[in-house]
């Protein structure tokens, strides 16, 4: 699309206009957006074509429409992260990578739906509602970035900003077919995010692109990245570029069968398809058993978990009965008692550095991993929570997301194939810290040989509830 503005192929106004139209005609259905900042994206635009006609220097994004996740500032745009707790909050100014986005000539539409203070894999909430999959209504898109991933899975967005703590970008982009990156914590500020990424959450959460392409997500990486000061784990680095020359002689590492656990077949098939995909390109790959992730899903818990419970107890003090169900069933899990002592704290803070260190050891012999993003593909509405008697147990199906996060490693999905019933099944690429140009390098090689697939543009199922 930037490309297409630059050579006067396409105008911003039309370009705009035409993503606009597309959000009226999905809206209604998949309900991906809390706000739509249509006639600001108009203006924005006739600005942008202006420029273009009087050949103004044009940066990388220009014209491009996008949309940002309902928990990161967008001056003038609400920024609920879909609780009552914060009904009405309105962003007094850009989030810094928002800012960047807009520098770089990208026009923000509005922002997108997400789960009660983003405590979920689903997207549903009290103040916005629930979120549908384009590829089929009755399920959903993900969380806690659900409503970024179905807005530009349906073409509503050219790309968009999502946060992922413990899969909240990854999940959403597999459950949708389109691509995602969860960046190494620092990499691009997380500044103006709600929740704040301080304490564990900073080296768990991070913000990041999703986009339908890898060299679109590559992208928008290069214009958000960067230093500042808000940001606890931000660091100012140039990094090194990775071509399809320098990944040649990398060793890849499959998660085994054994690795990967119960999962459905068609996702196994899929890594498995990813892998001799990767072998095709050239590239060395053999399969791998970490040691460590099983103590690293353990620490997830105990951080996003226990630790997160503390938290929203503290924010939702004396207004307990204006959660969501959705938000209350996650408290009842993970009870205040025994509560989180000091000392307990300390000791999953010590453990998690000292497991990095040898899990970045193990990844000395095989810099990239291959693996499932989750154990099958989009779940029903209603069938996710924390406990074993929910069907799709998040500390189960979503457990090759958690791990990452706790470890602190960059990892992007990228689309395969499909379930018999027609969903979109994607695998993960993980790397070294700070490596991103690798993994997206390696995901493009899997792009090529799969890469990404429209979802239907009509829907006869209606799911979606106010």
């Amino acid at each position: 699309m930037a490309r297409m503005v630059r050579t006067k192929k396409v105008s911003p106004v039309e370009l705009v206009s035409a993503h606009l139209k597309r959000i009226d005609q999905s809206q209604p259905r998949l309900n991906a957006f809390v706000t739509v900042d249509g006639d600001r994206a108009t203006q924005q635009a006739a600005k942008a074509e202006a420029a273009l006609m009087r050949g103004a220097e044009l940066p990388p994004l220009f014209g491009v429409p996008i949309s940002v996740k309902s928990s990161i500032d967008v001056a003038g745009l609400k920024c609920e992260a879909g609780s009552r707790l914060r009904a009405g909050h309105v962003a007094e100014t850009d989030a810094p990578l928002v800012a960047r986005l807009k520098r770089a000539g990208a026009i923000v539409l509005g922002n997108s739906n997400t789960p009660e203070l983003l405590m979920a894999y689903e997207t549903d909430n009290v103040l916005a509602g629930r979120t549908c999959n384009p590829w089929d209504l009755q399920r959903t898109p993900g969380g806690s970035s659900g409503g970024e991933s179905a807005a530009i899975a349906a073409g509503c967005a050219a790309a968009g900003v999502g946060s992922d703590g413990g899969g909240s970008i990854r999940v959403p982009a597999h459950f949708t077919g389109i691509c995602g990156l969860k960046p190494t914590p620092g990499r691009i500020p997380g500044t103006q995010h709600f929740p704040a990424c301080v304490g564990p959450f900073a080296f768990l959460g991070v913000v990041g692109p999703l986009a339908r392409t890898v060299a679109d997500l590559r992208l928008m990486l290069s214009v958000m990245s960067g230093y500042d000061l808000g940001d606890p784990m931000s660091a100012n680095f140039a990094p090194a570029a990775a071509d399809r020359s320098n990944v040649r002689h990398l060793r890849i590492g499959c998660l085994t069968d054994e690795a990967m656990g119960t999962i459905s077949e068609e996702t196994r098939a899929a890594v498995h398809s990813a892998a001799g995909a990767l072998q095709r390109a050239g590239l060395a790959v053999e399969t791998v058993r970490p040691e460590g992730l099983e103590e690293a899903g353990e620490l997830w818990r105990v951080f996003f978990c226990q630790a997160g419970a503390m938290l929203v107890r503290r924010v939702a003090a004396g207004r307990e009965a204006e959660l969501s169900p959705m938000l209350a069933r996650f408290l009842a899990t993970f009870p205040a008692e025994p509560p989180m002592s000091g000392e307990r704290l300390l000791t999953a803070l010590i453990n998690r550095d000292l497991l990095r260190a040898r899990f970045l050891q193990q990844m000395e012999t095989w810099p990239v991993l291959l693996s499932p993003v989750s154990t099958g593909p989009a779940f029903r509405h209603g069938e996710g929570g924390w406990t074993e008697g929910d069907p799709a147990n998040y500390l189960v199906t979503m457990r090759f997301t958690q791990w990452f996060n706790l470890l602190g490693l960059p990892a992007a999905v990228v689309p395969v194939t499909k379930s018999p019933e027609g969903l979109p099944i994607g695998v993960q690429v993980i790397g070294r810290p700070y490596e991103e140009e690798v993994v997206l390098e390696v995901a493009s090689r899997i792009e090529e040989a799969f890469g990404w697939r429209a979802p239907p543009t009509t829907w006869t199922r209606e799911a979606r509830t106010e």
